[in-house]
């Protein structure tokens, strides 16, 4: 199985919405980093690619999709291996972006929750390594954020690339991957709130081992 869809923007871009409108429209199935929680194999998986020995094939095995972290660090290389995927970059204000993260996947009580060693070292090295630390240092983390905005546009050639935000709804999504519309609006999914219920979950669940 190939790609059809790489997704190159990064986590709270709106990407669990994407996953699932590109599911719903048929796609086919679409990772994400909550696949990673799922299968064993892929923390290693990430980390040898983070180390330079990817194997795309097996991290992709059984998708035809792609969005959000940890694969928008390697959309470059994705797309170059998967010459005929269309590129979806999705992006929010900037600001929006920040304050998100800063509730969400860069808050301290997500970082600093116990995780095994080679799952710490791969989120390290593919999603925190490009802030060079400083996740919560608002004008260097949007800095960071803006340029990969903007590499993506240099990067992609515009008759592979759609830049989209979700609240756009299907029209953009659908007329670019030349699909119908599904009836009704697309659902919006992991919000702050979401996000944070599941966090919540998961640590009242480690604290009861």
């Amino acid at each position: 199985m190939t790609l059809k869809v790489i997704g190159s923007g990064f986590g709270r871009t709106g990407t669990m919405s994407l996953k699932l409108a590109l599911e719903q429209v048929g796609v086919g199935r679409c990772y994400h980093m909550m696949e990673v929680f799922g299968i064993p194999a892929a923390p290693q998986q990430w980390l040898d690619a983070a180390n330079g020995r990817p194997d795309w094939p097996a991290i992709f095995e059984g998708f035809s999709a792609t969005v959000d972290w940890p694969n928008a660090t390697f959309y470059r290389e994705l797309a170059d291996f998967y010459p005929d995927a269309k590129v979806i970059h999705t992006e929010r204000p900037a600001d929006e972006w920040f304050e998100s993260t800063q509730a969400t996947i860069f808050g301290d009580a997500v970082r600093n929750r116990p995780t095994p060693g080679v799952w710490r070292e791969m989120v390290e090295k593919v999603v925190y390594d490009l802030f060079d630390g400083k996740i919560h240092d608002r004008a260097h983390a949007i800095g960071v954020y803006n340029r990969h905005n903007e590499a993506v546009r240099r990067n992609i050639s515009a008759d592979r690339l759609l830049i989209y935000e979700v609240a756009q709804g299907w029209g953009p999504l659908c007329a670019f991957l030349g699909v119908p519309e599904p009836a009704g609006d697309m659902i919006k999914v992991n919000t702050r709130e979401d996000f944070q219920q599941r966090a919540a979950a998961a640590r009242d669940a480690a604290s009861a081992t």
